[in-house]
């Protein structure tokens, strides 16, 4: 049986102007924008007018690129268009966990806001570096890391996986990279994410998320953990493991993909700017559909291919 799927995007794909036009578009997602705005005020300057470096700032990235993920998934909701499943990248997974029923639109605002704010400052404790490797052998590149002292961190595609660590540690790293003629690609992050140098953001969270009035719902729709690239289960213990383990712990994207695929997903619809996740699933499946929504052009390209 066909399904859908929302892939909510992550960090890195942020741009100004991000979201505008669906705000001006559609009411609910003016309505959900306005919400957030009261919430944490300056939001909607930093998306629509704000410039690039304002919003590679982590703690401005975060609530930024979440309602814009959100957007995208509220239009095509309005339109009927309904996930079987959902996954999300990185912060991706806390908009996952509103368009999942896991948590309200508003918690999940108000939680990724801290995500940024915590994650800014334990980046600011280290100086950290992320690069893309690419088309190195998975067990010779886990070793290297591992001799290394950084990180593989993010699994995207065939291919592709995300090292991250200290500043001085990635340098060498990459020199050795180098040396063996391997192919890597610098990523524009401001922090060592995804590693053990995030542990005091994810003992922040876990904290907020114990004590700090979040209220849980059983999943709607399969919402896939990054953490464990299994759904996410019902009791509040494992949820809050989930999200605040995530952002000191690796990323298991093309599992995830897979498994969605095996679980009879063949259209999967990115949710938010750009395509990055667009790109690791043409990376990973053969003959599925693709989408993308992300602005007024692309929620009409992908409302025609759905007809």
């Amino acid at each position: 049986m066909s399904k859908i799927s929302f892939l909510m995007a992550g960090q890195g794909s942020q741009y100004p102007g991000m979201g505008k036009e669906l705000y001006e578009d559609i009411p609910e997602v003016k309505s959900f924008f306005d919400t957030a705005e009261a919430l944490r005020p300056g939001t909607l300057k930093q998306m629509f007018e704000g410039s690039e470096d304002e919003l590679k700032q982590t703690v401005n990235t975060q609530p930024c690129l979440f309602l814009t993920d959100m957007a995208a998934a509220i239009a095509l909701e309005e339109e009927g268009i309904v996930p079987d499943e959902v996954a999300g990248f990185s912060l991706g997974e806390i908009a996952g966990l509103a368009v999942s029923g896991i948590l309200s639109k508003e918690d999940a605002f108000r939680l990724v806001t801290l995500r940024g704010r915590l994650m800014q400052t334990a980046a600011e404790k280290v100086k950290g570096k992320m690069a893309a490797v690419l088309r190195m052998d998975k067990d010779e590149l886990e070793d290297l890391c591992r001799k290394a002292g950084v990180y593989p961190v993010n699994y995207n595609c065939p291919g592709q996986i995300v090292v991250s660590g200290s500043e001085e540690k990635m340098d060498a790293f990459c020199e050795e990279l180098g040396n063996r003629k391997v192919r890597f690609i610098n990523l524009p992050v401001g922090g060592a994410f995804h590693t053990p140098y995030m542990e005091s953001a994810s003992a922040g969270l876990k904290s907020e998320l114990s004590e700090g009035g979040y209220e849980f719902t059983k999943a709607e729709r399969i919402l896939y953990s990054d953490l464990t690239a299994s759904p996410y289960p019902d009791r509040k213990e494992d949820v809050t493991g989930n999200i605040s383990g995530q952002v000191s712990g690796s990323v298991r994207w093309e599992e995830i993909i897979r498994k969605m695929a095996d679980d009879g997903v063949d259209t999967f619809i990115e949710c938010g700017p750009g395509n990055t996740l667009s790109g690791f699933v043409k990376r990973t499946l053969k003959d599925v559909r693709i989408l993308n929504v992300s602005d007024r052009e692309s929620l009409k390209k992908t409302l025609e291919e759905l007809k």
